[in-house]
């Protein structure tokens, strides 16, 4: 009988064993599927106000007055009214940001790229200028606007050289702008029809891209005529300015305290040489100009920010990264 009880009670002893293994095994598993899907790591969009009207403004253009709210959209047709400083757009433009830098484009006549600095990888850009227009140009909890574009192009837009003057987008038949979020990148797609500079009309399609966990963005450019003087360009803030070619790509950069904050901030475009015909000063940037072509052109450009999560700090570990990177377009002929 003593027997026949010891066997009962090894068989529960087995069988409860057994099951908190197979527990176990459940949770593990659940564990593991949360472990295995990834935070999302891009983020684009494009907002506007809602709740006003368009009313003569101070400035003597159109503003938008007594929005109460702001509203992403997909795509957008930037209205007519729209210029700068119309408090229409929720900081001015588009914006797309990754986990460790984020950028916006003025989407307006001054047609400029700026550096949204971020101390966190997290995405931020959806609580940008939610609490104030201007709130994003002092320290948040997030980091801050940290570029001052002033006059020039900021970082890796768009402008037409023309009797050494940077013509930037004043006279557009229209723009219009398309937001994508995949799970791979973010991408902001700008259509300008009709940009008039010069003796010259053309439309140019611009395509902005980020992917996770590096500080560029792929600009592809496309214009629909074959017209010279077309630039990028990082904004001339006085500080270091470095230049460096290797076969086939080459680069130039700037590296110091060029940030609102003041504080270190390195700023680079990497170019195809065999789409560009010179690299020059310009009045207010360091200018690189592409040869005529009716064909998609591809450059790369990004910031690094001291105050970034796992930042680079000093110039010589920010020459030393865009060495890396330089190699490795030559390698790969993409990044």
């Amino acid at each position: 009988m003593k027997t026949v009880k010891y066997i009962i009670i090894v068989f529960m002893f087995i069988s409860i064993l057994a099951c908190k293994n197979e527990e176990t095994k459940a949770v593990s598993e659940q564990v593991a599927k949360k472990e295995v899907k990834s935070p999302v790591k891009t983020y684009a969009e494009i907002s506007i106000a809602e709740g006003g009207k368009w009313i003569d403004g101070e400035r003597g253009h159109k503003e938008y007055n007594g929005g109460t709210s702001f509203k992403n959209v997909n795509q957008l047709q930037v209205p007519d009214n729209h210029t700068d400083h119309t408090w229409y757009l929720r900081y001015e433009g588009p914006g797309w940001e990754n986990n460790k830098i984020g950028y916006r484009l003025y989407l307006d006549w001054r047609n400029a790229i700026d550096i949204f600095g971020k101390t966190t990888d997290n995405m931020v850009l959806s609580q940008v200028g939610q609490d104030g227009f201007d709130s994003y140009h002092e320290t948040q909890s997030w980091g801050q606007d940290i570029l001052k574009v002033g006059k020039g192009l900021g970082i890796g837009s768009i402008g037409r050289l023309v009797d050494n003057n940077v013509l930037h987008f004043k006279e557009v038949d229209n723009t219009h702008a398309t937001i994508k979020n995949t799970e791979s990148n973010s991408t902001v797609t700008i259509q300008y029809k009709g940009w008039k500079t010069g003796k010259d009309k053309i439309d140019l399609k611009s395509t902005l891209s980020i992917a996770p966990d590096q500080r560029y963005t792929k600009h592809t450019i496309q214009p629909s005529k074959a017209i010279n003087g077309i630039v990028t360009g990082i904004v001339n803030h006085g500080v270091n300015f470095i230049q460096k070619e290797n076969k086939k790509w080459a680069y130039i950069a700037t590296y110091g305290k060029q940030t609102l904050v003041p504080d270190n901030l390195g700023m680079a475009i990497f170019y195809k040489l065999e789409t560009t015909t010179e690299v020059k000063k310009g009045a207010y940037d360091y200018l690189i100009e592409f040869k005529p072509t009716t064909k998609p052109i591809v450059f790369y450009f990004l910031g690094a920010w001291e105050q970034e999560v796992d930042g680079i700090k000093t110039e010589k570990a920010f020459i030393t990264y865009l060495n890396e990177k330089l190699a490795e377009l030559n390698n790969n002929d993409k990044l």
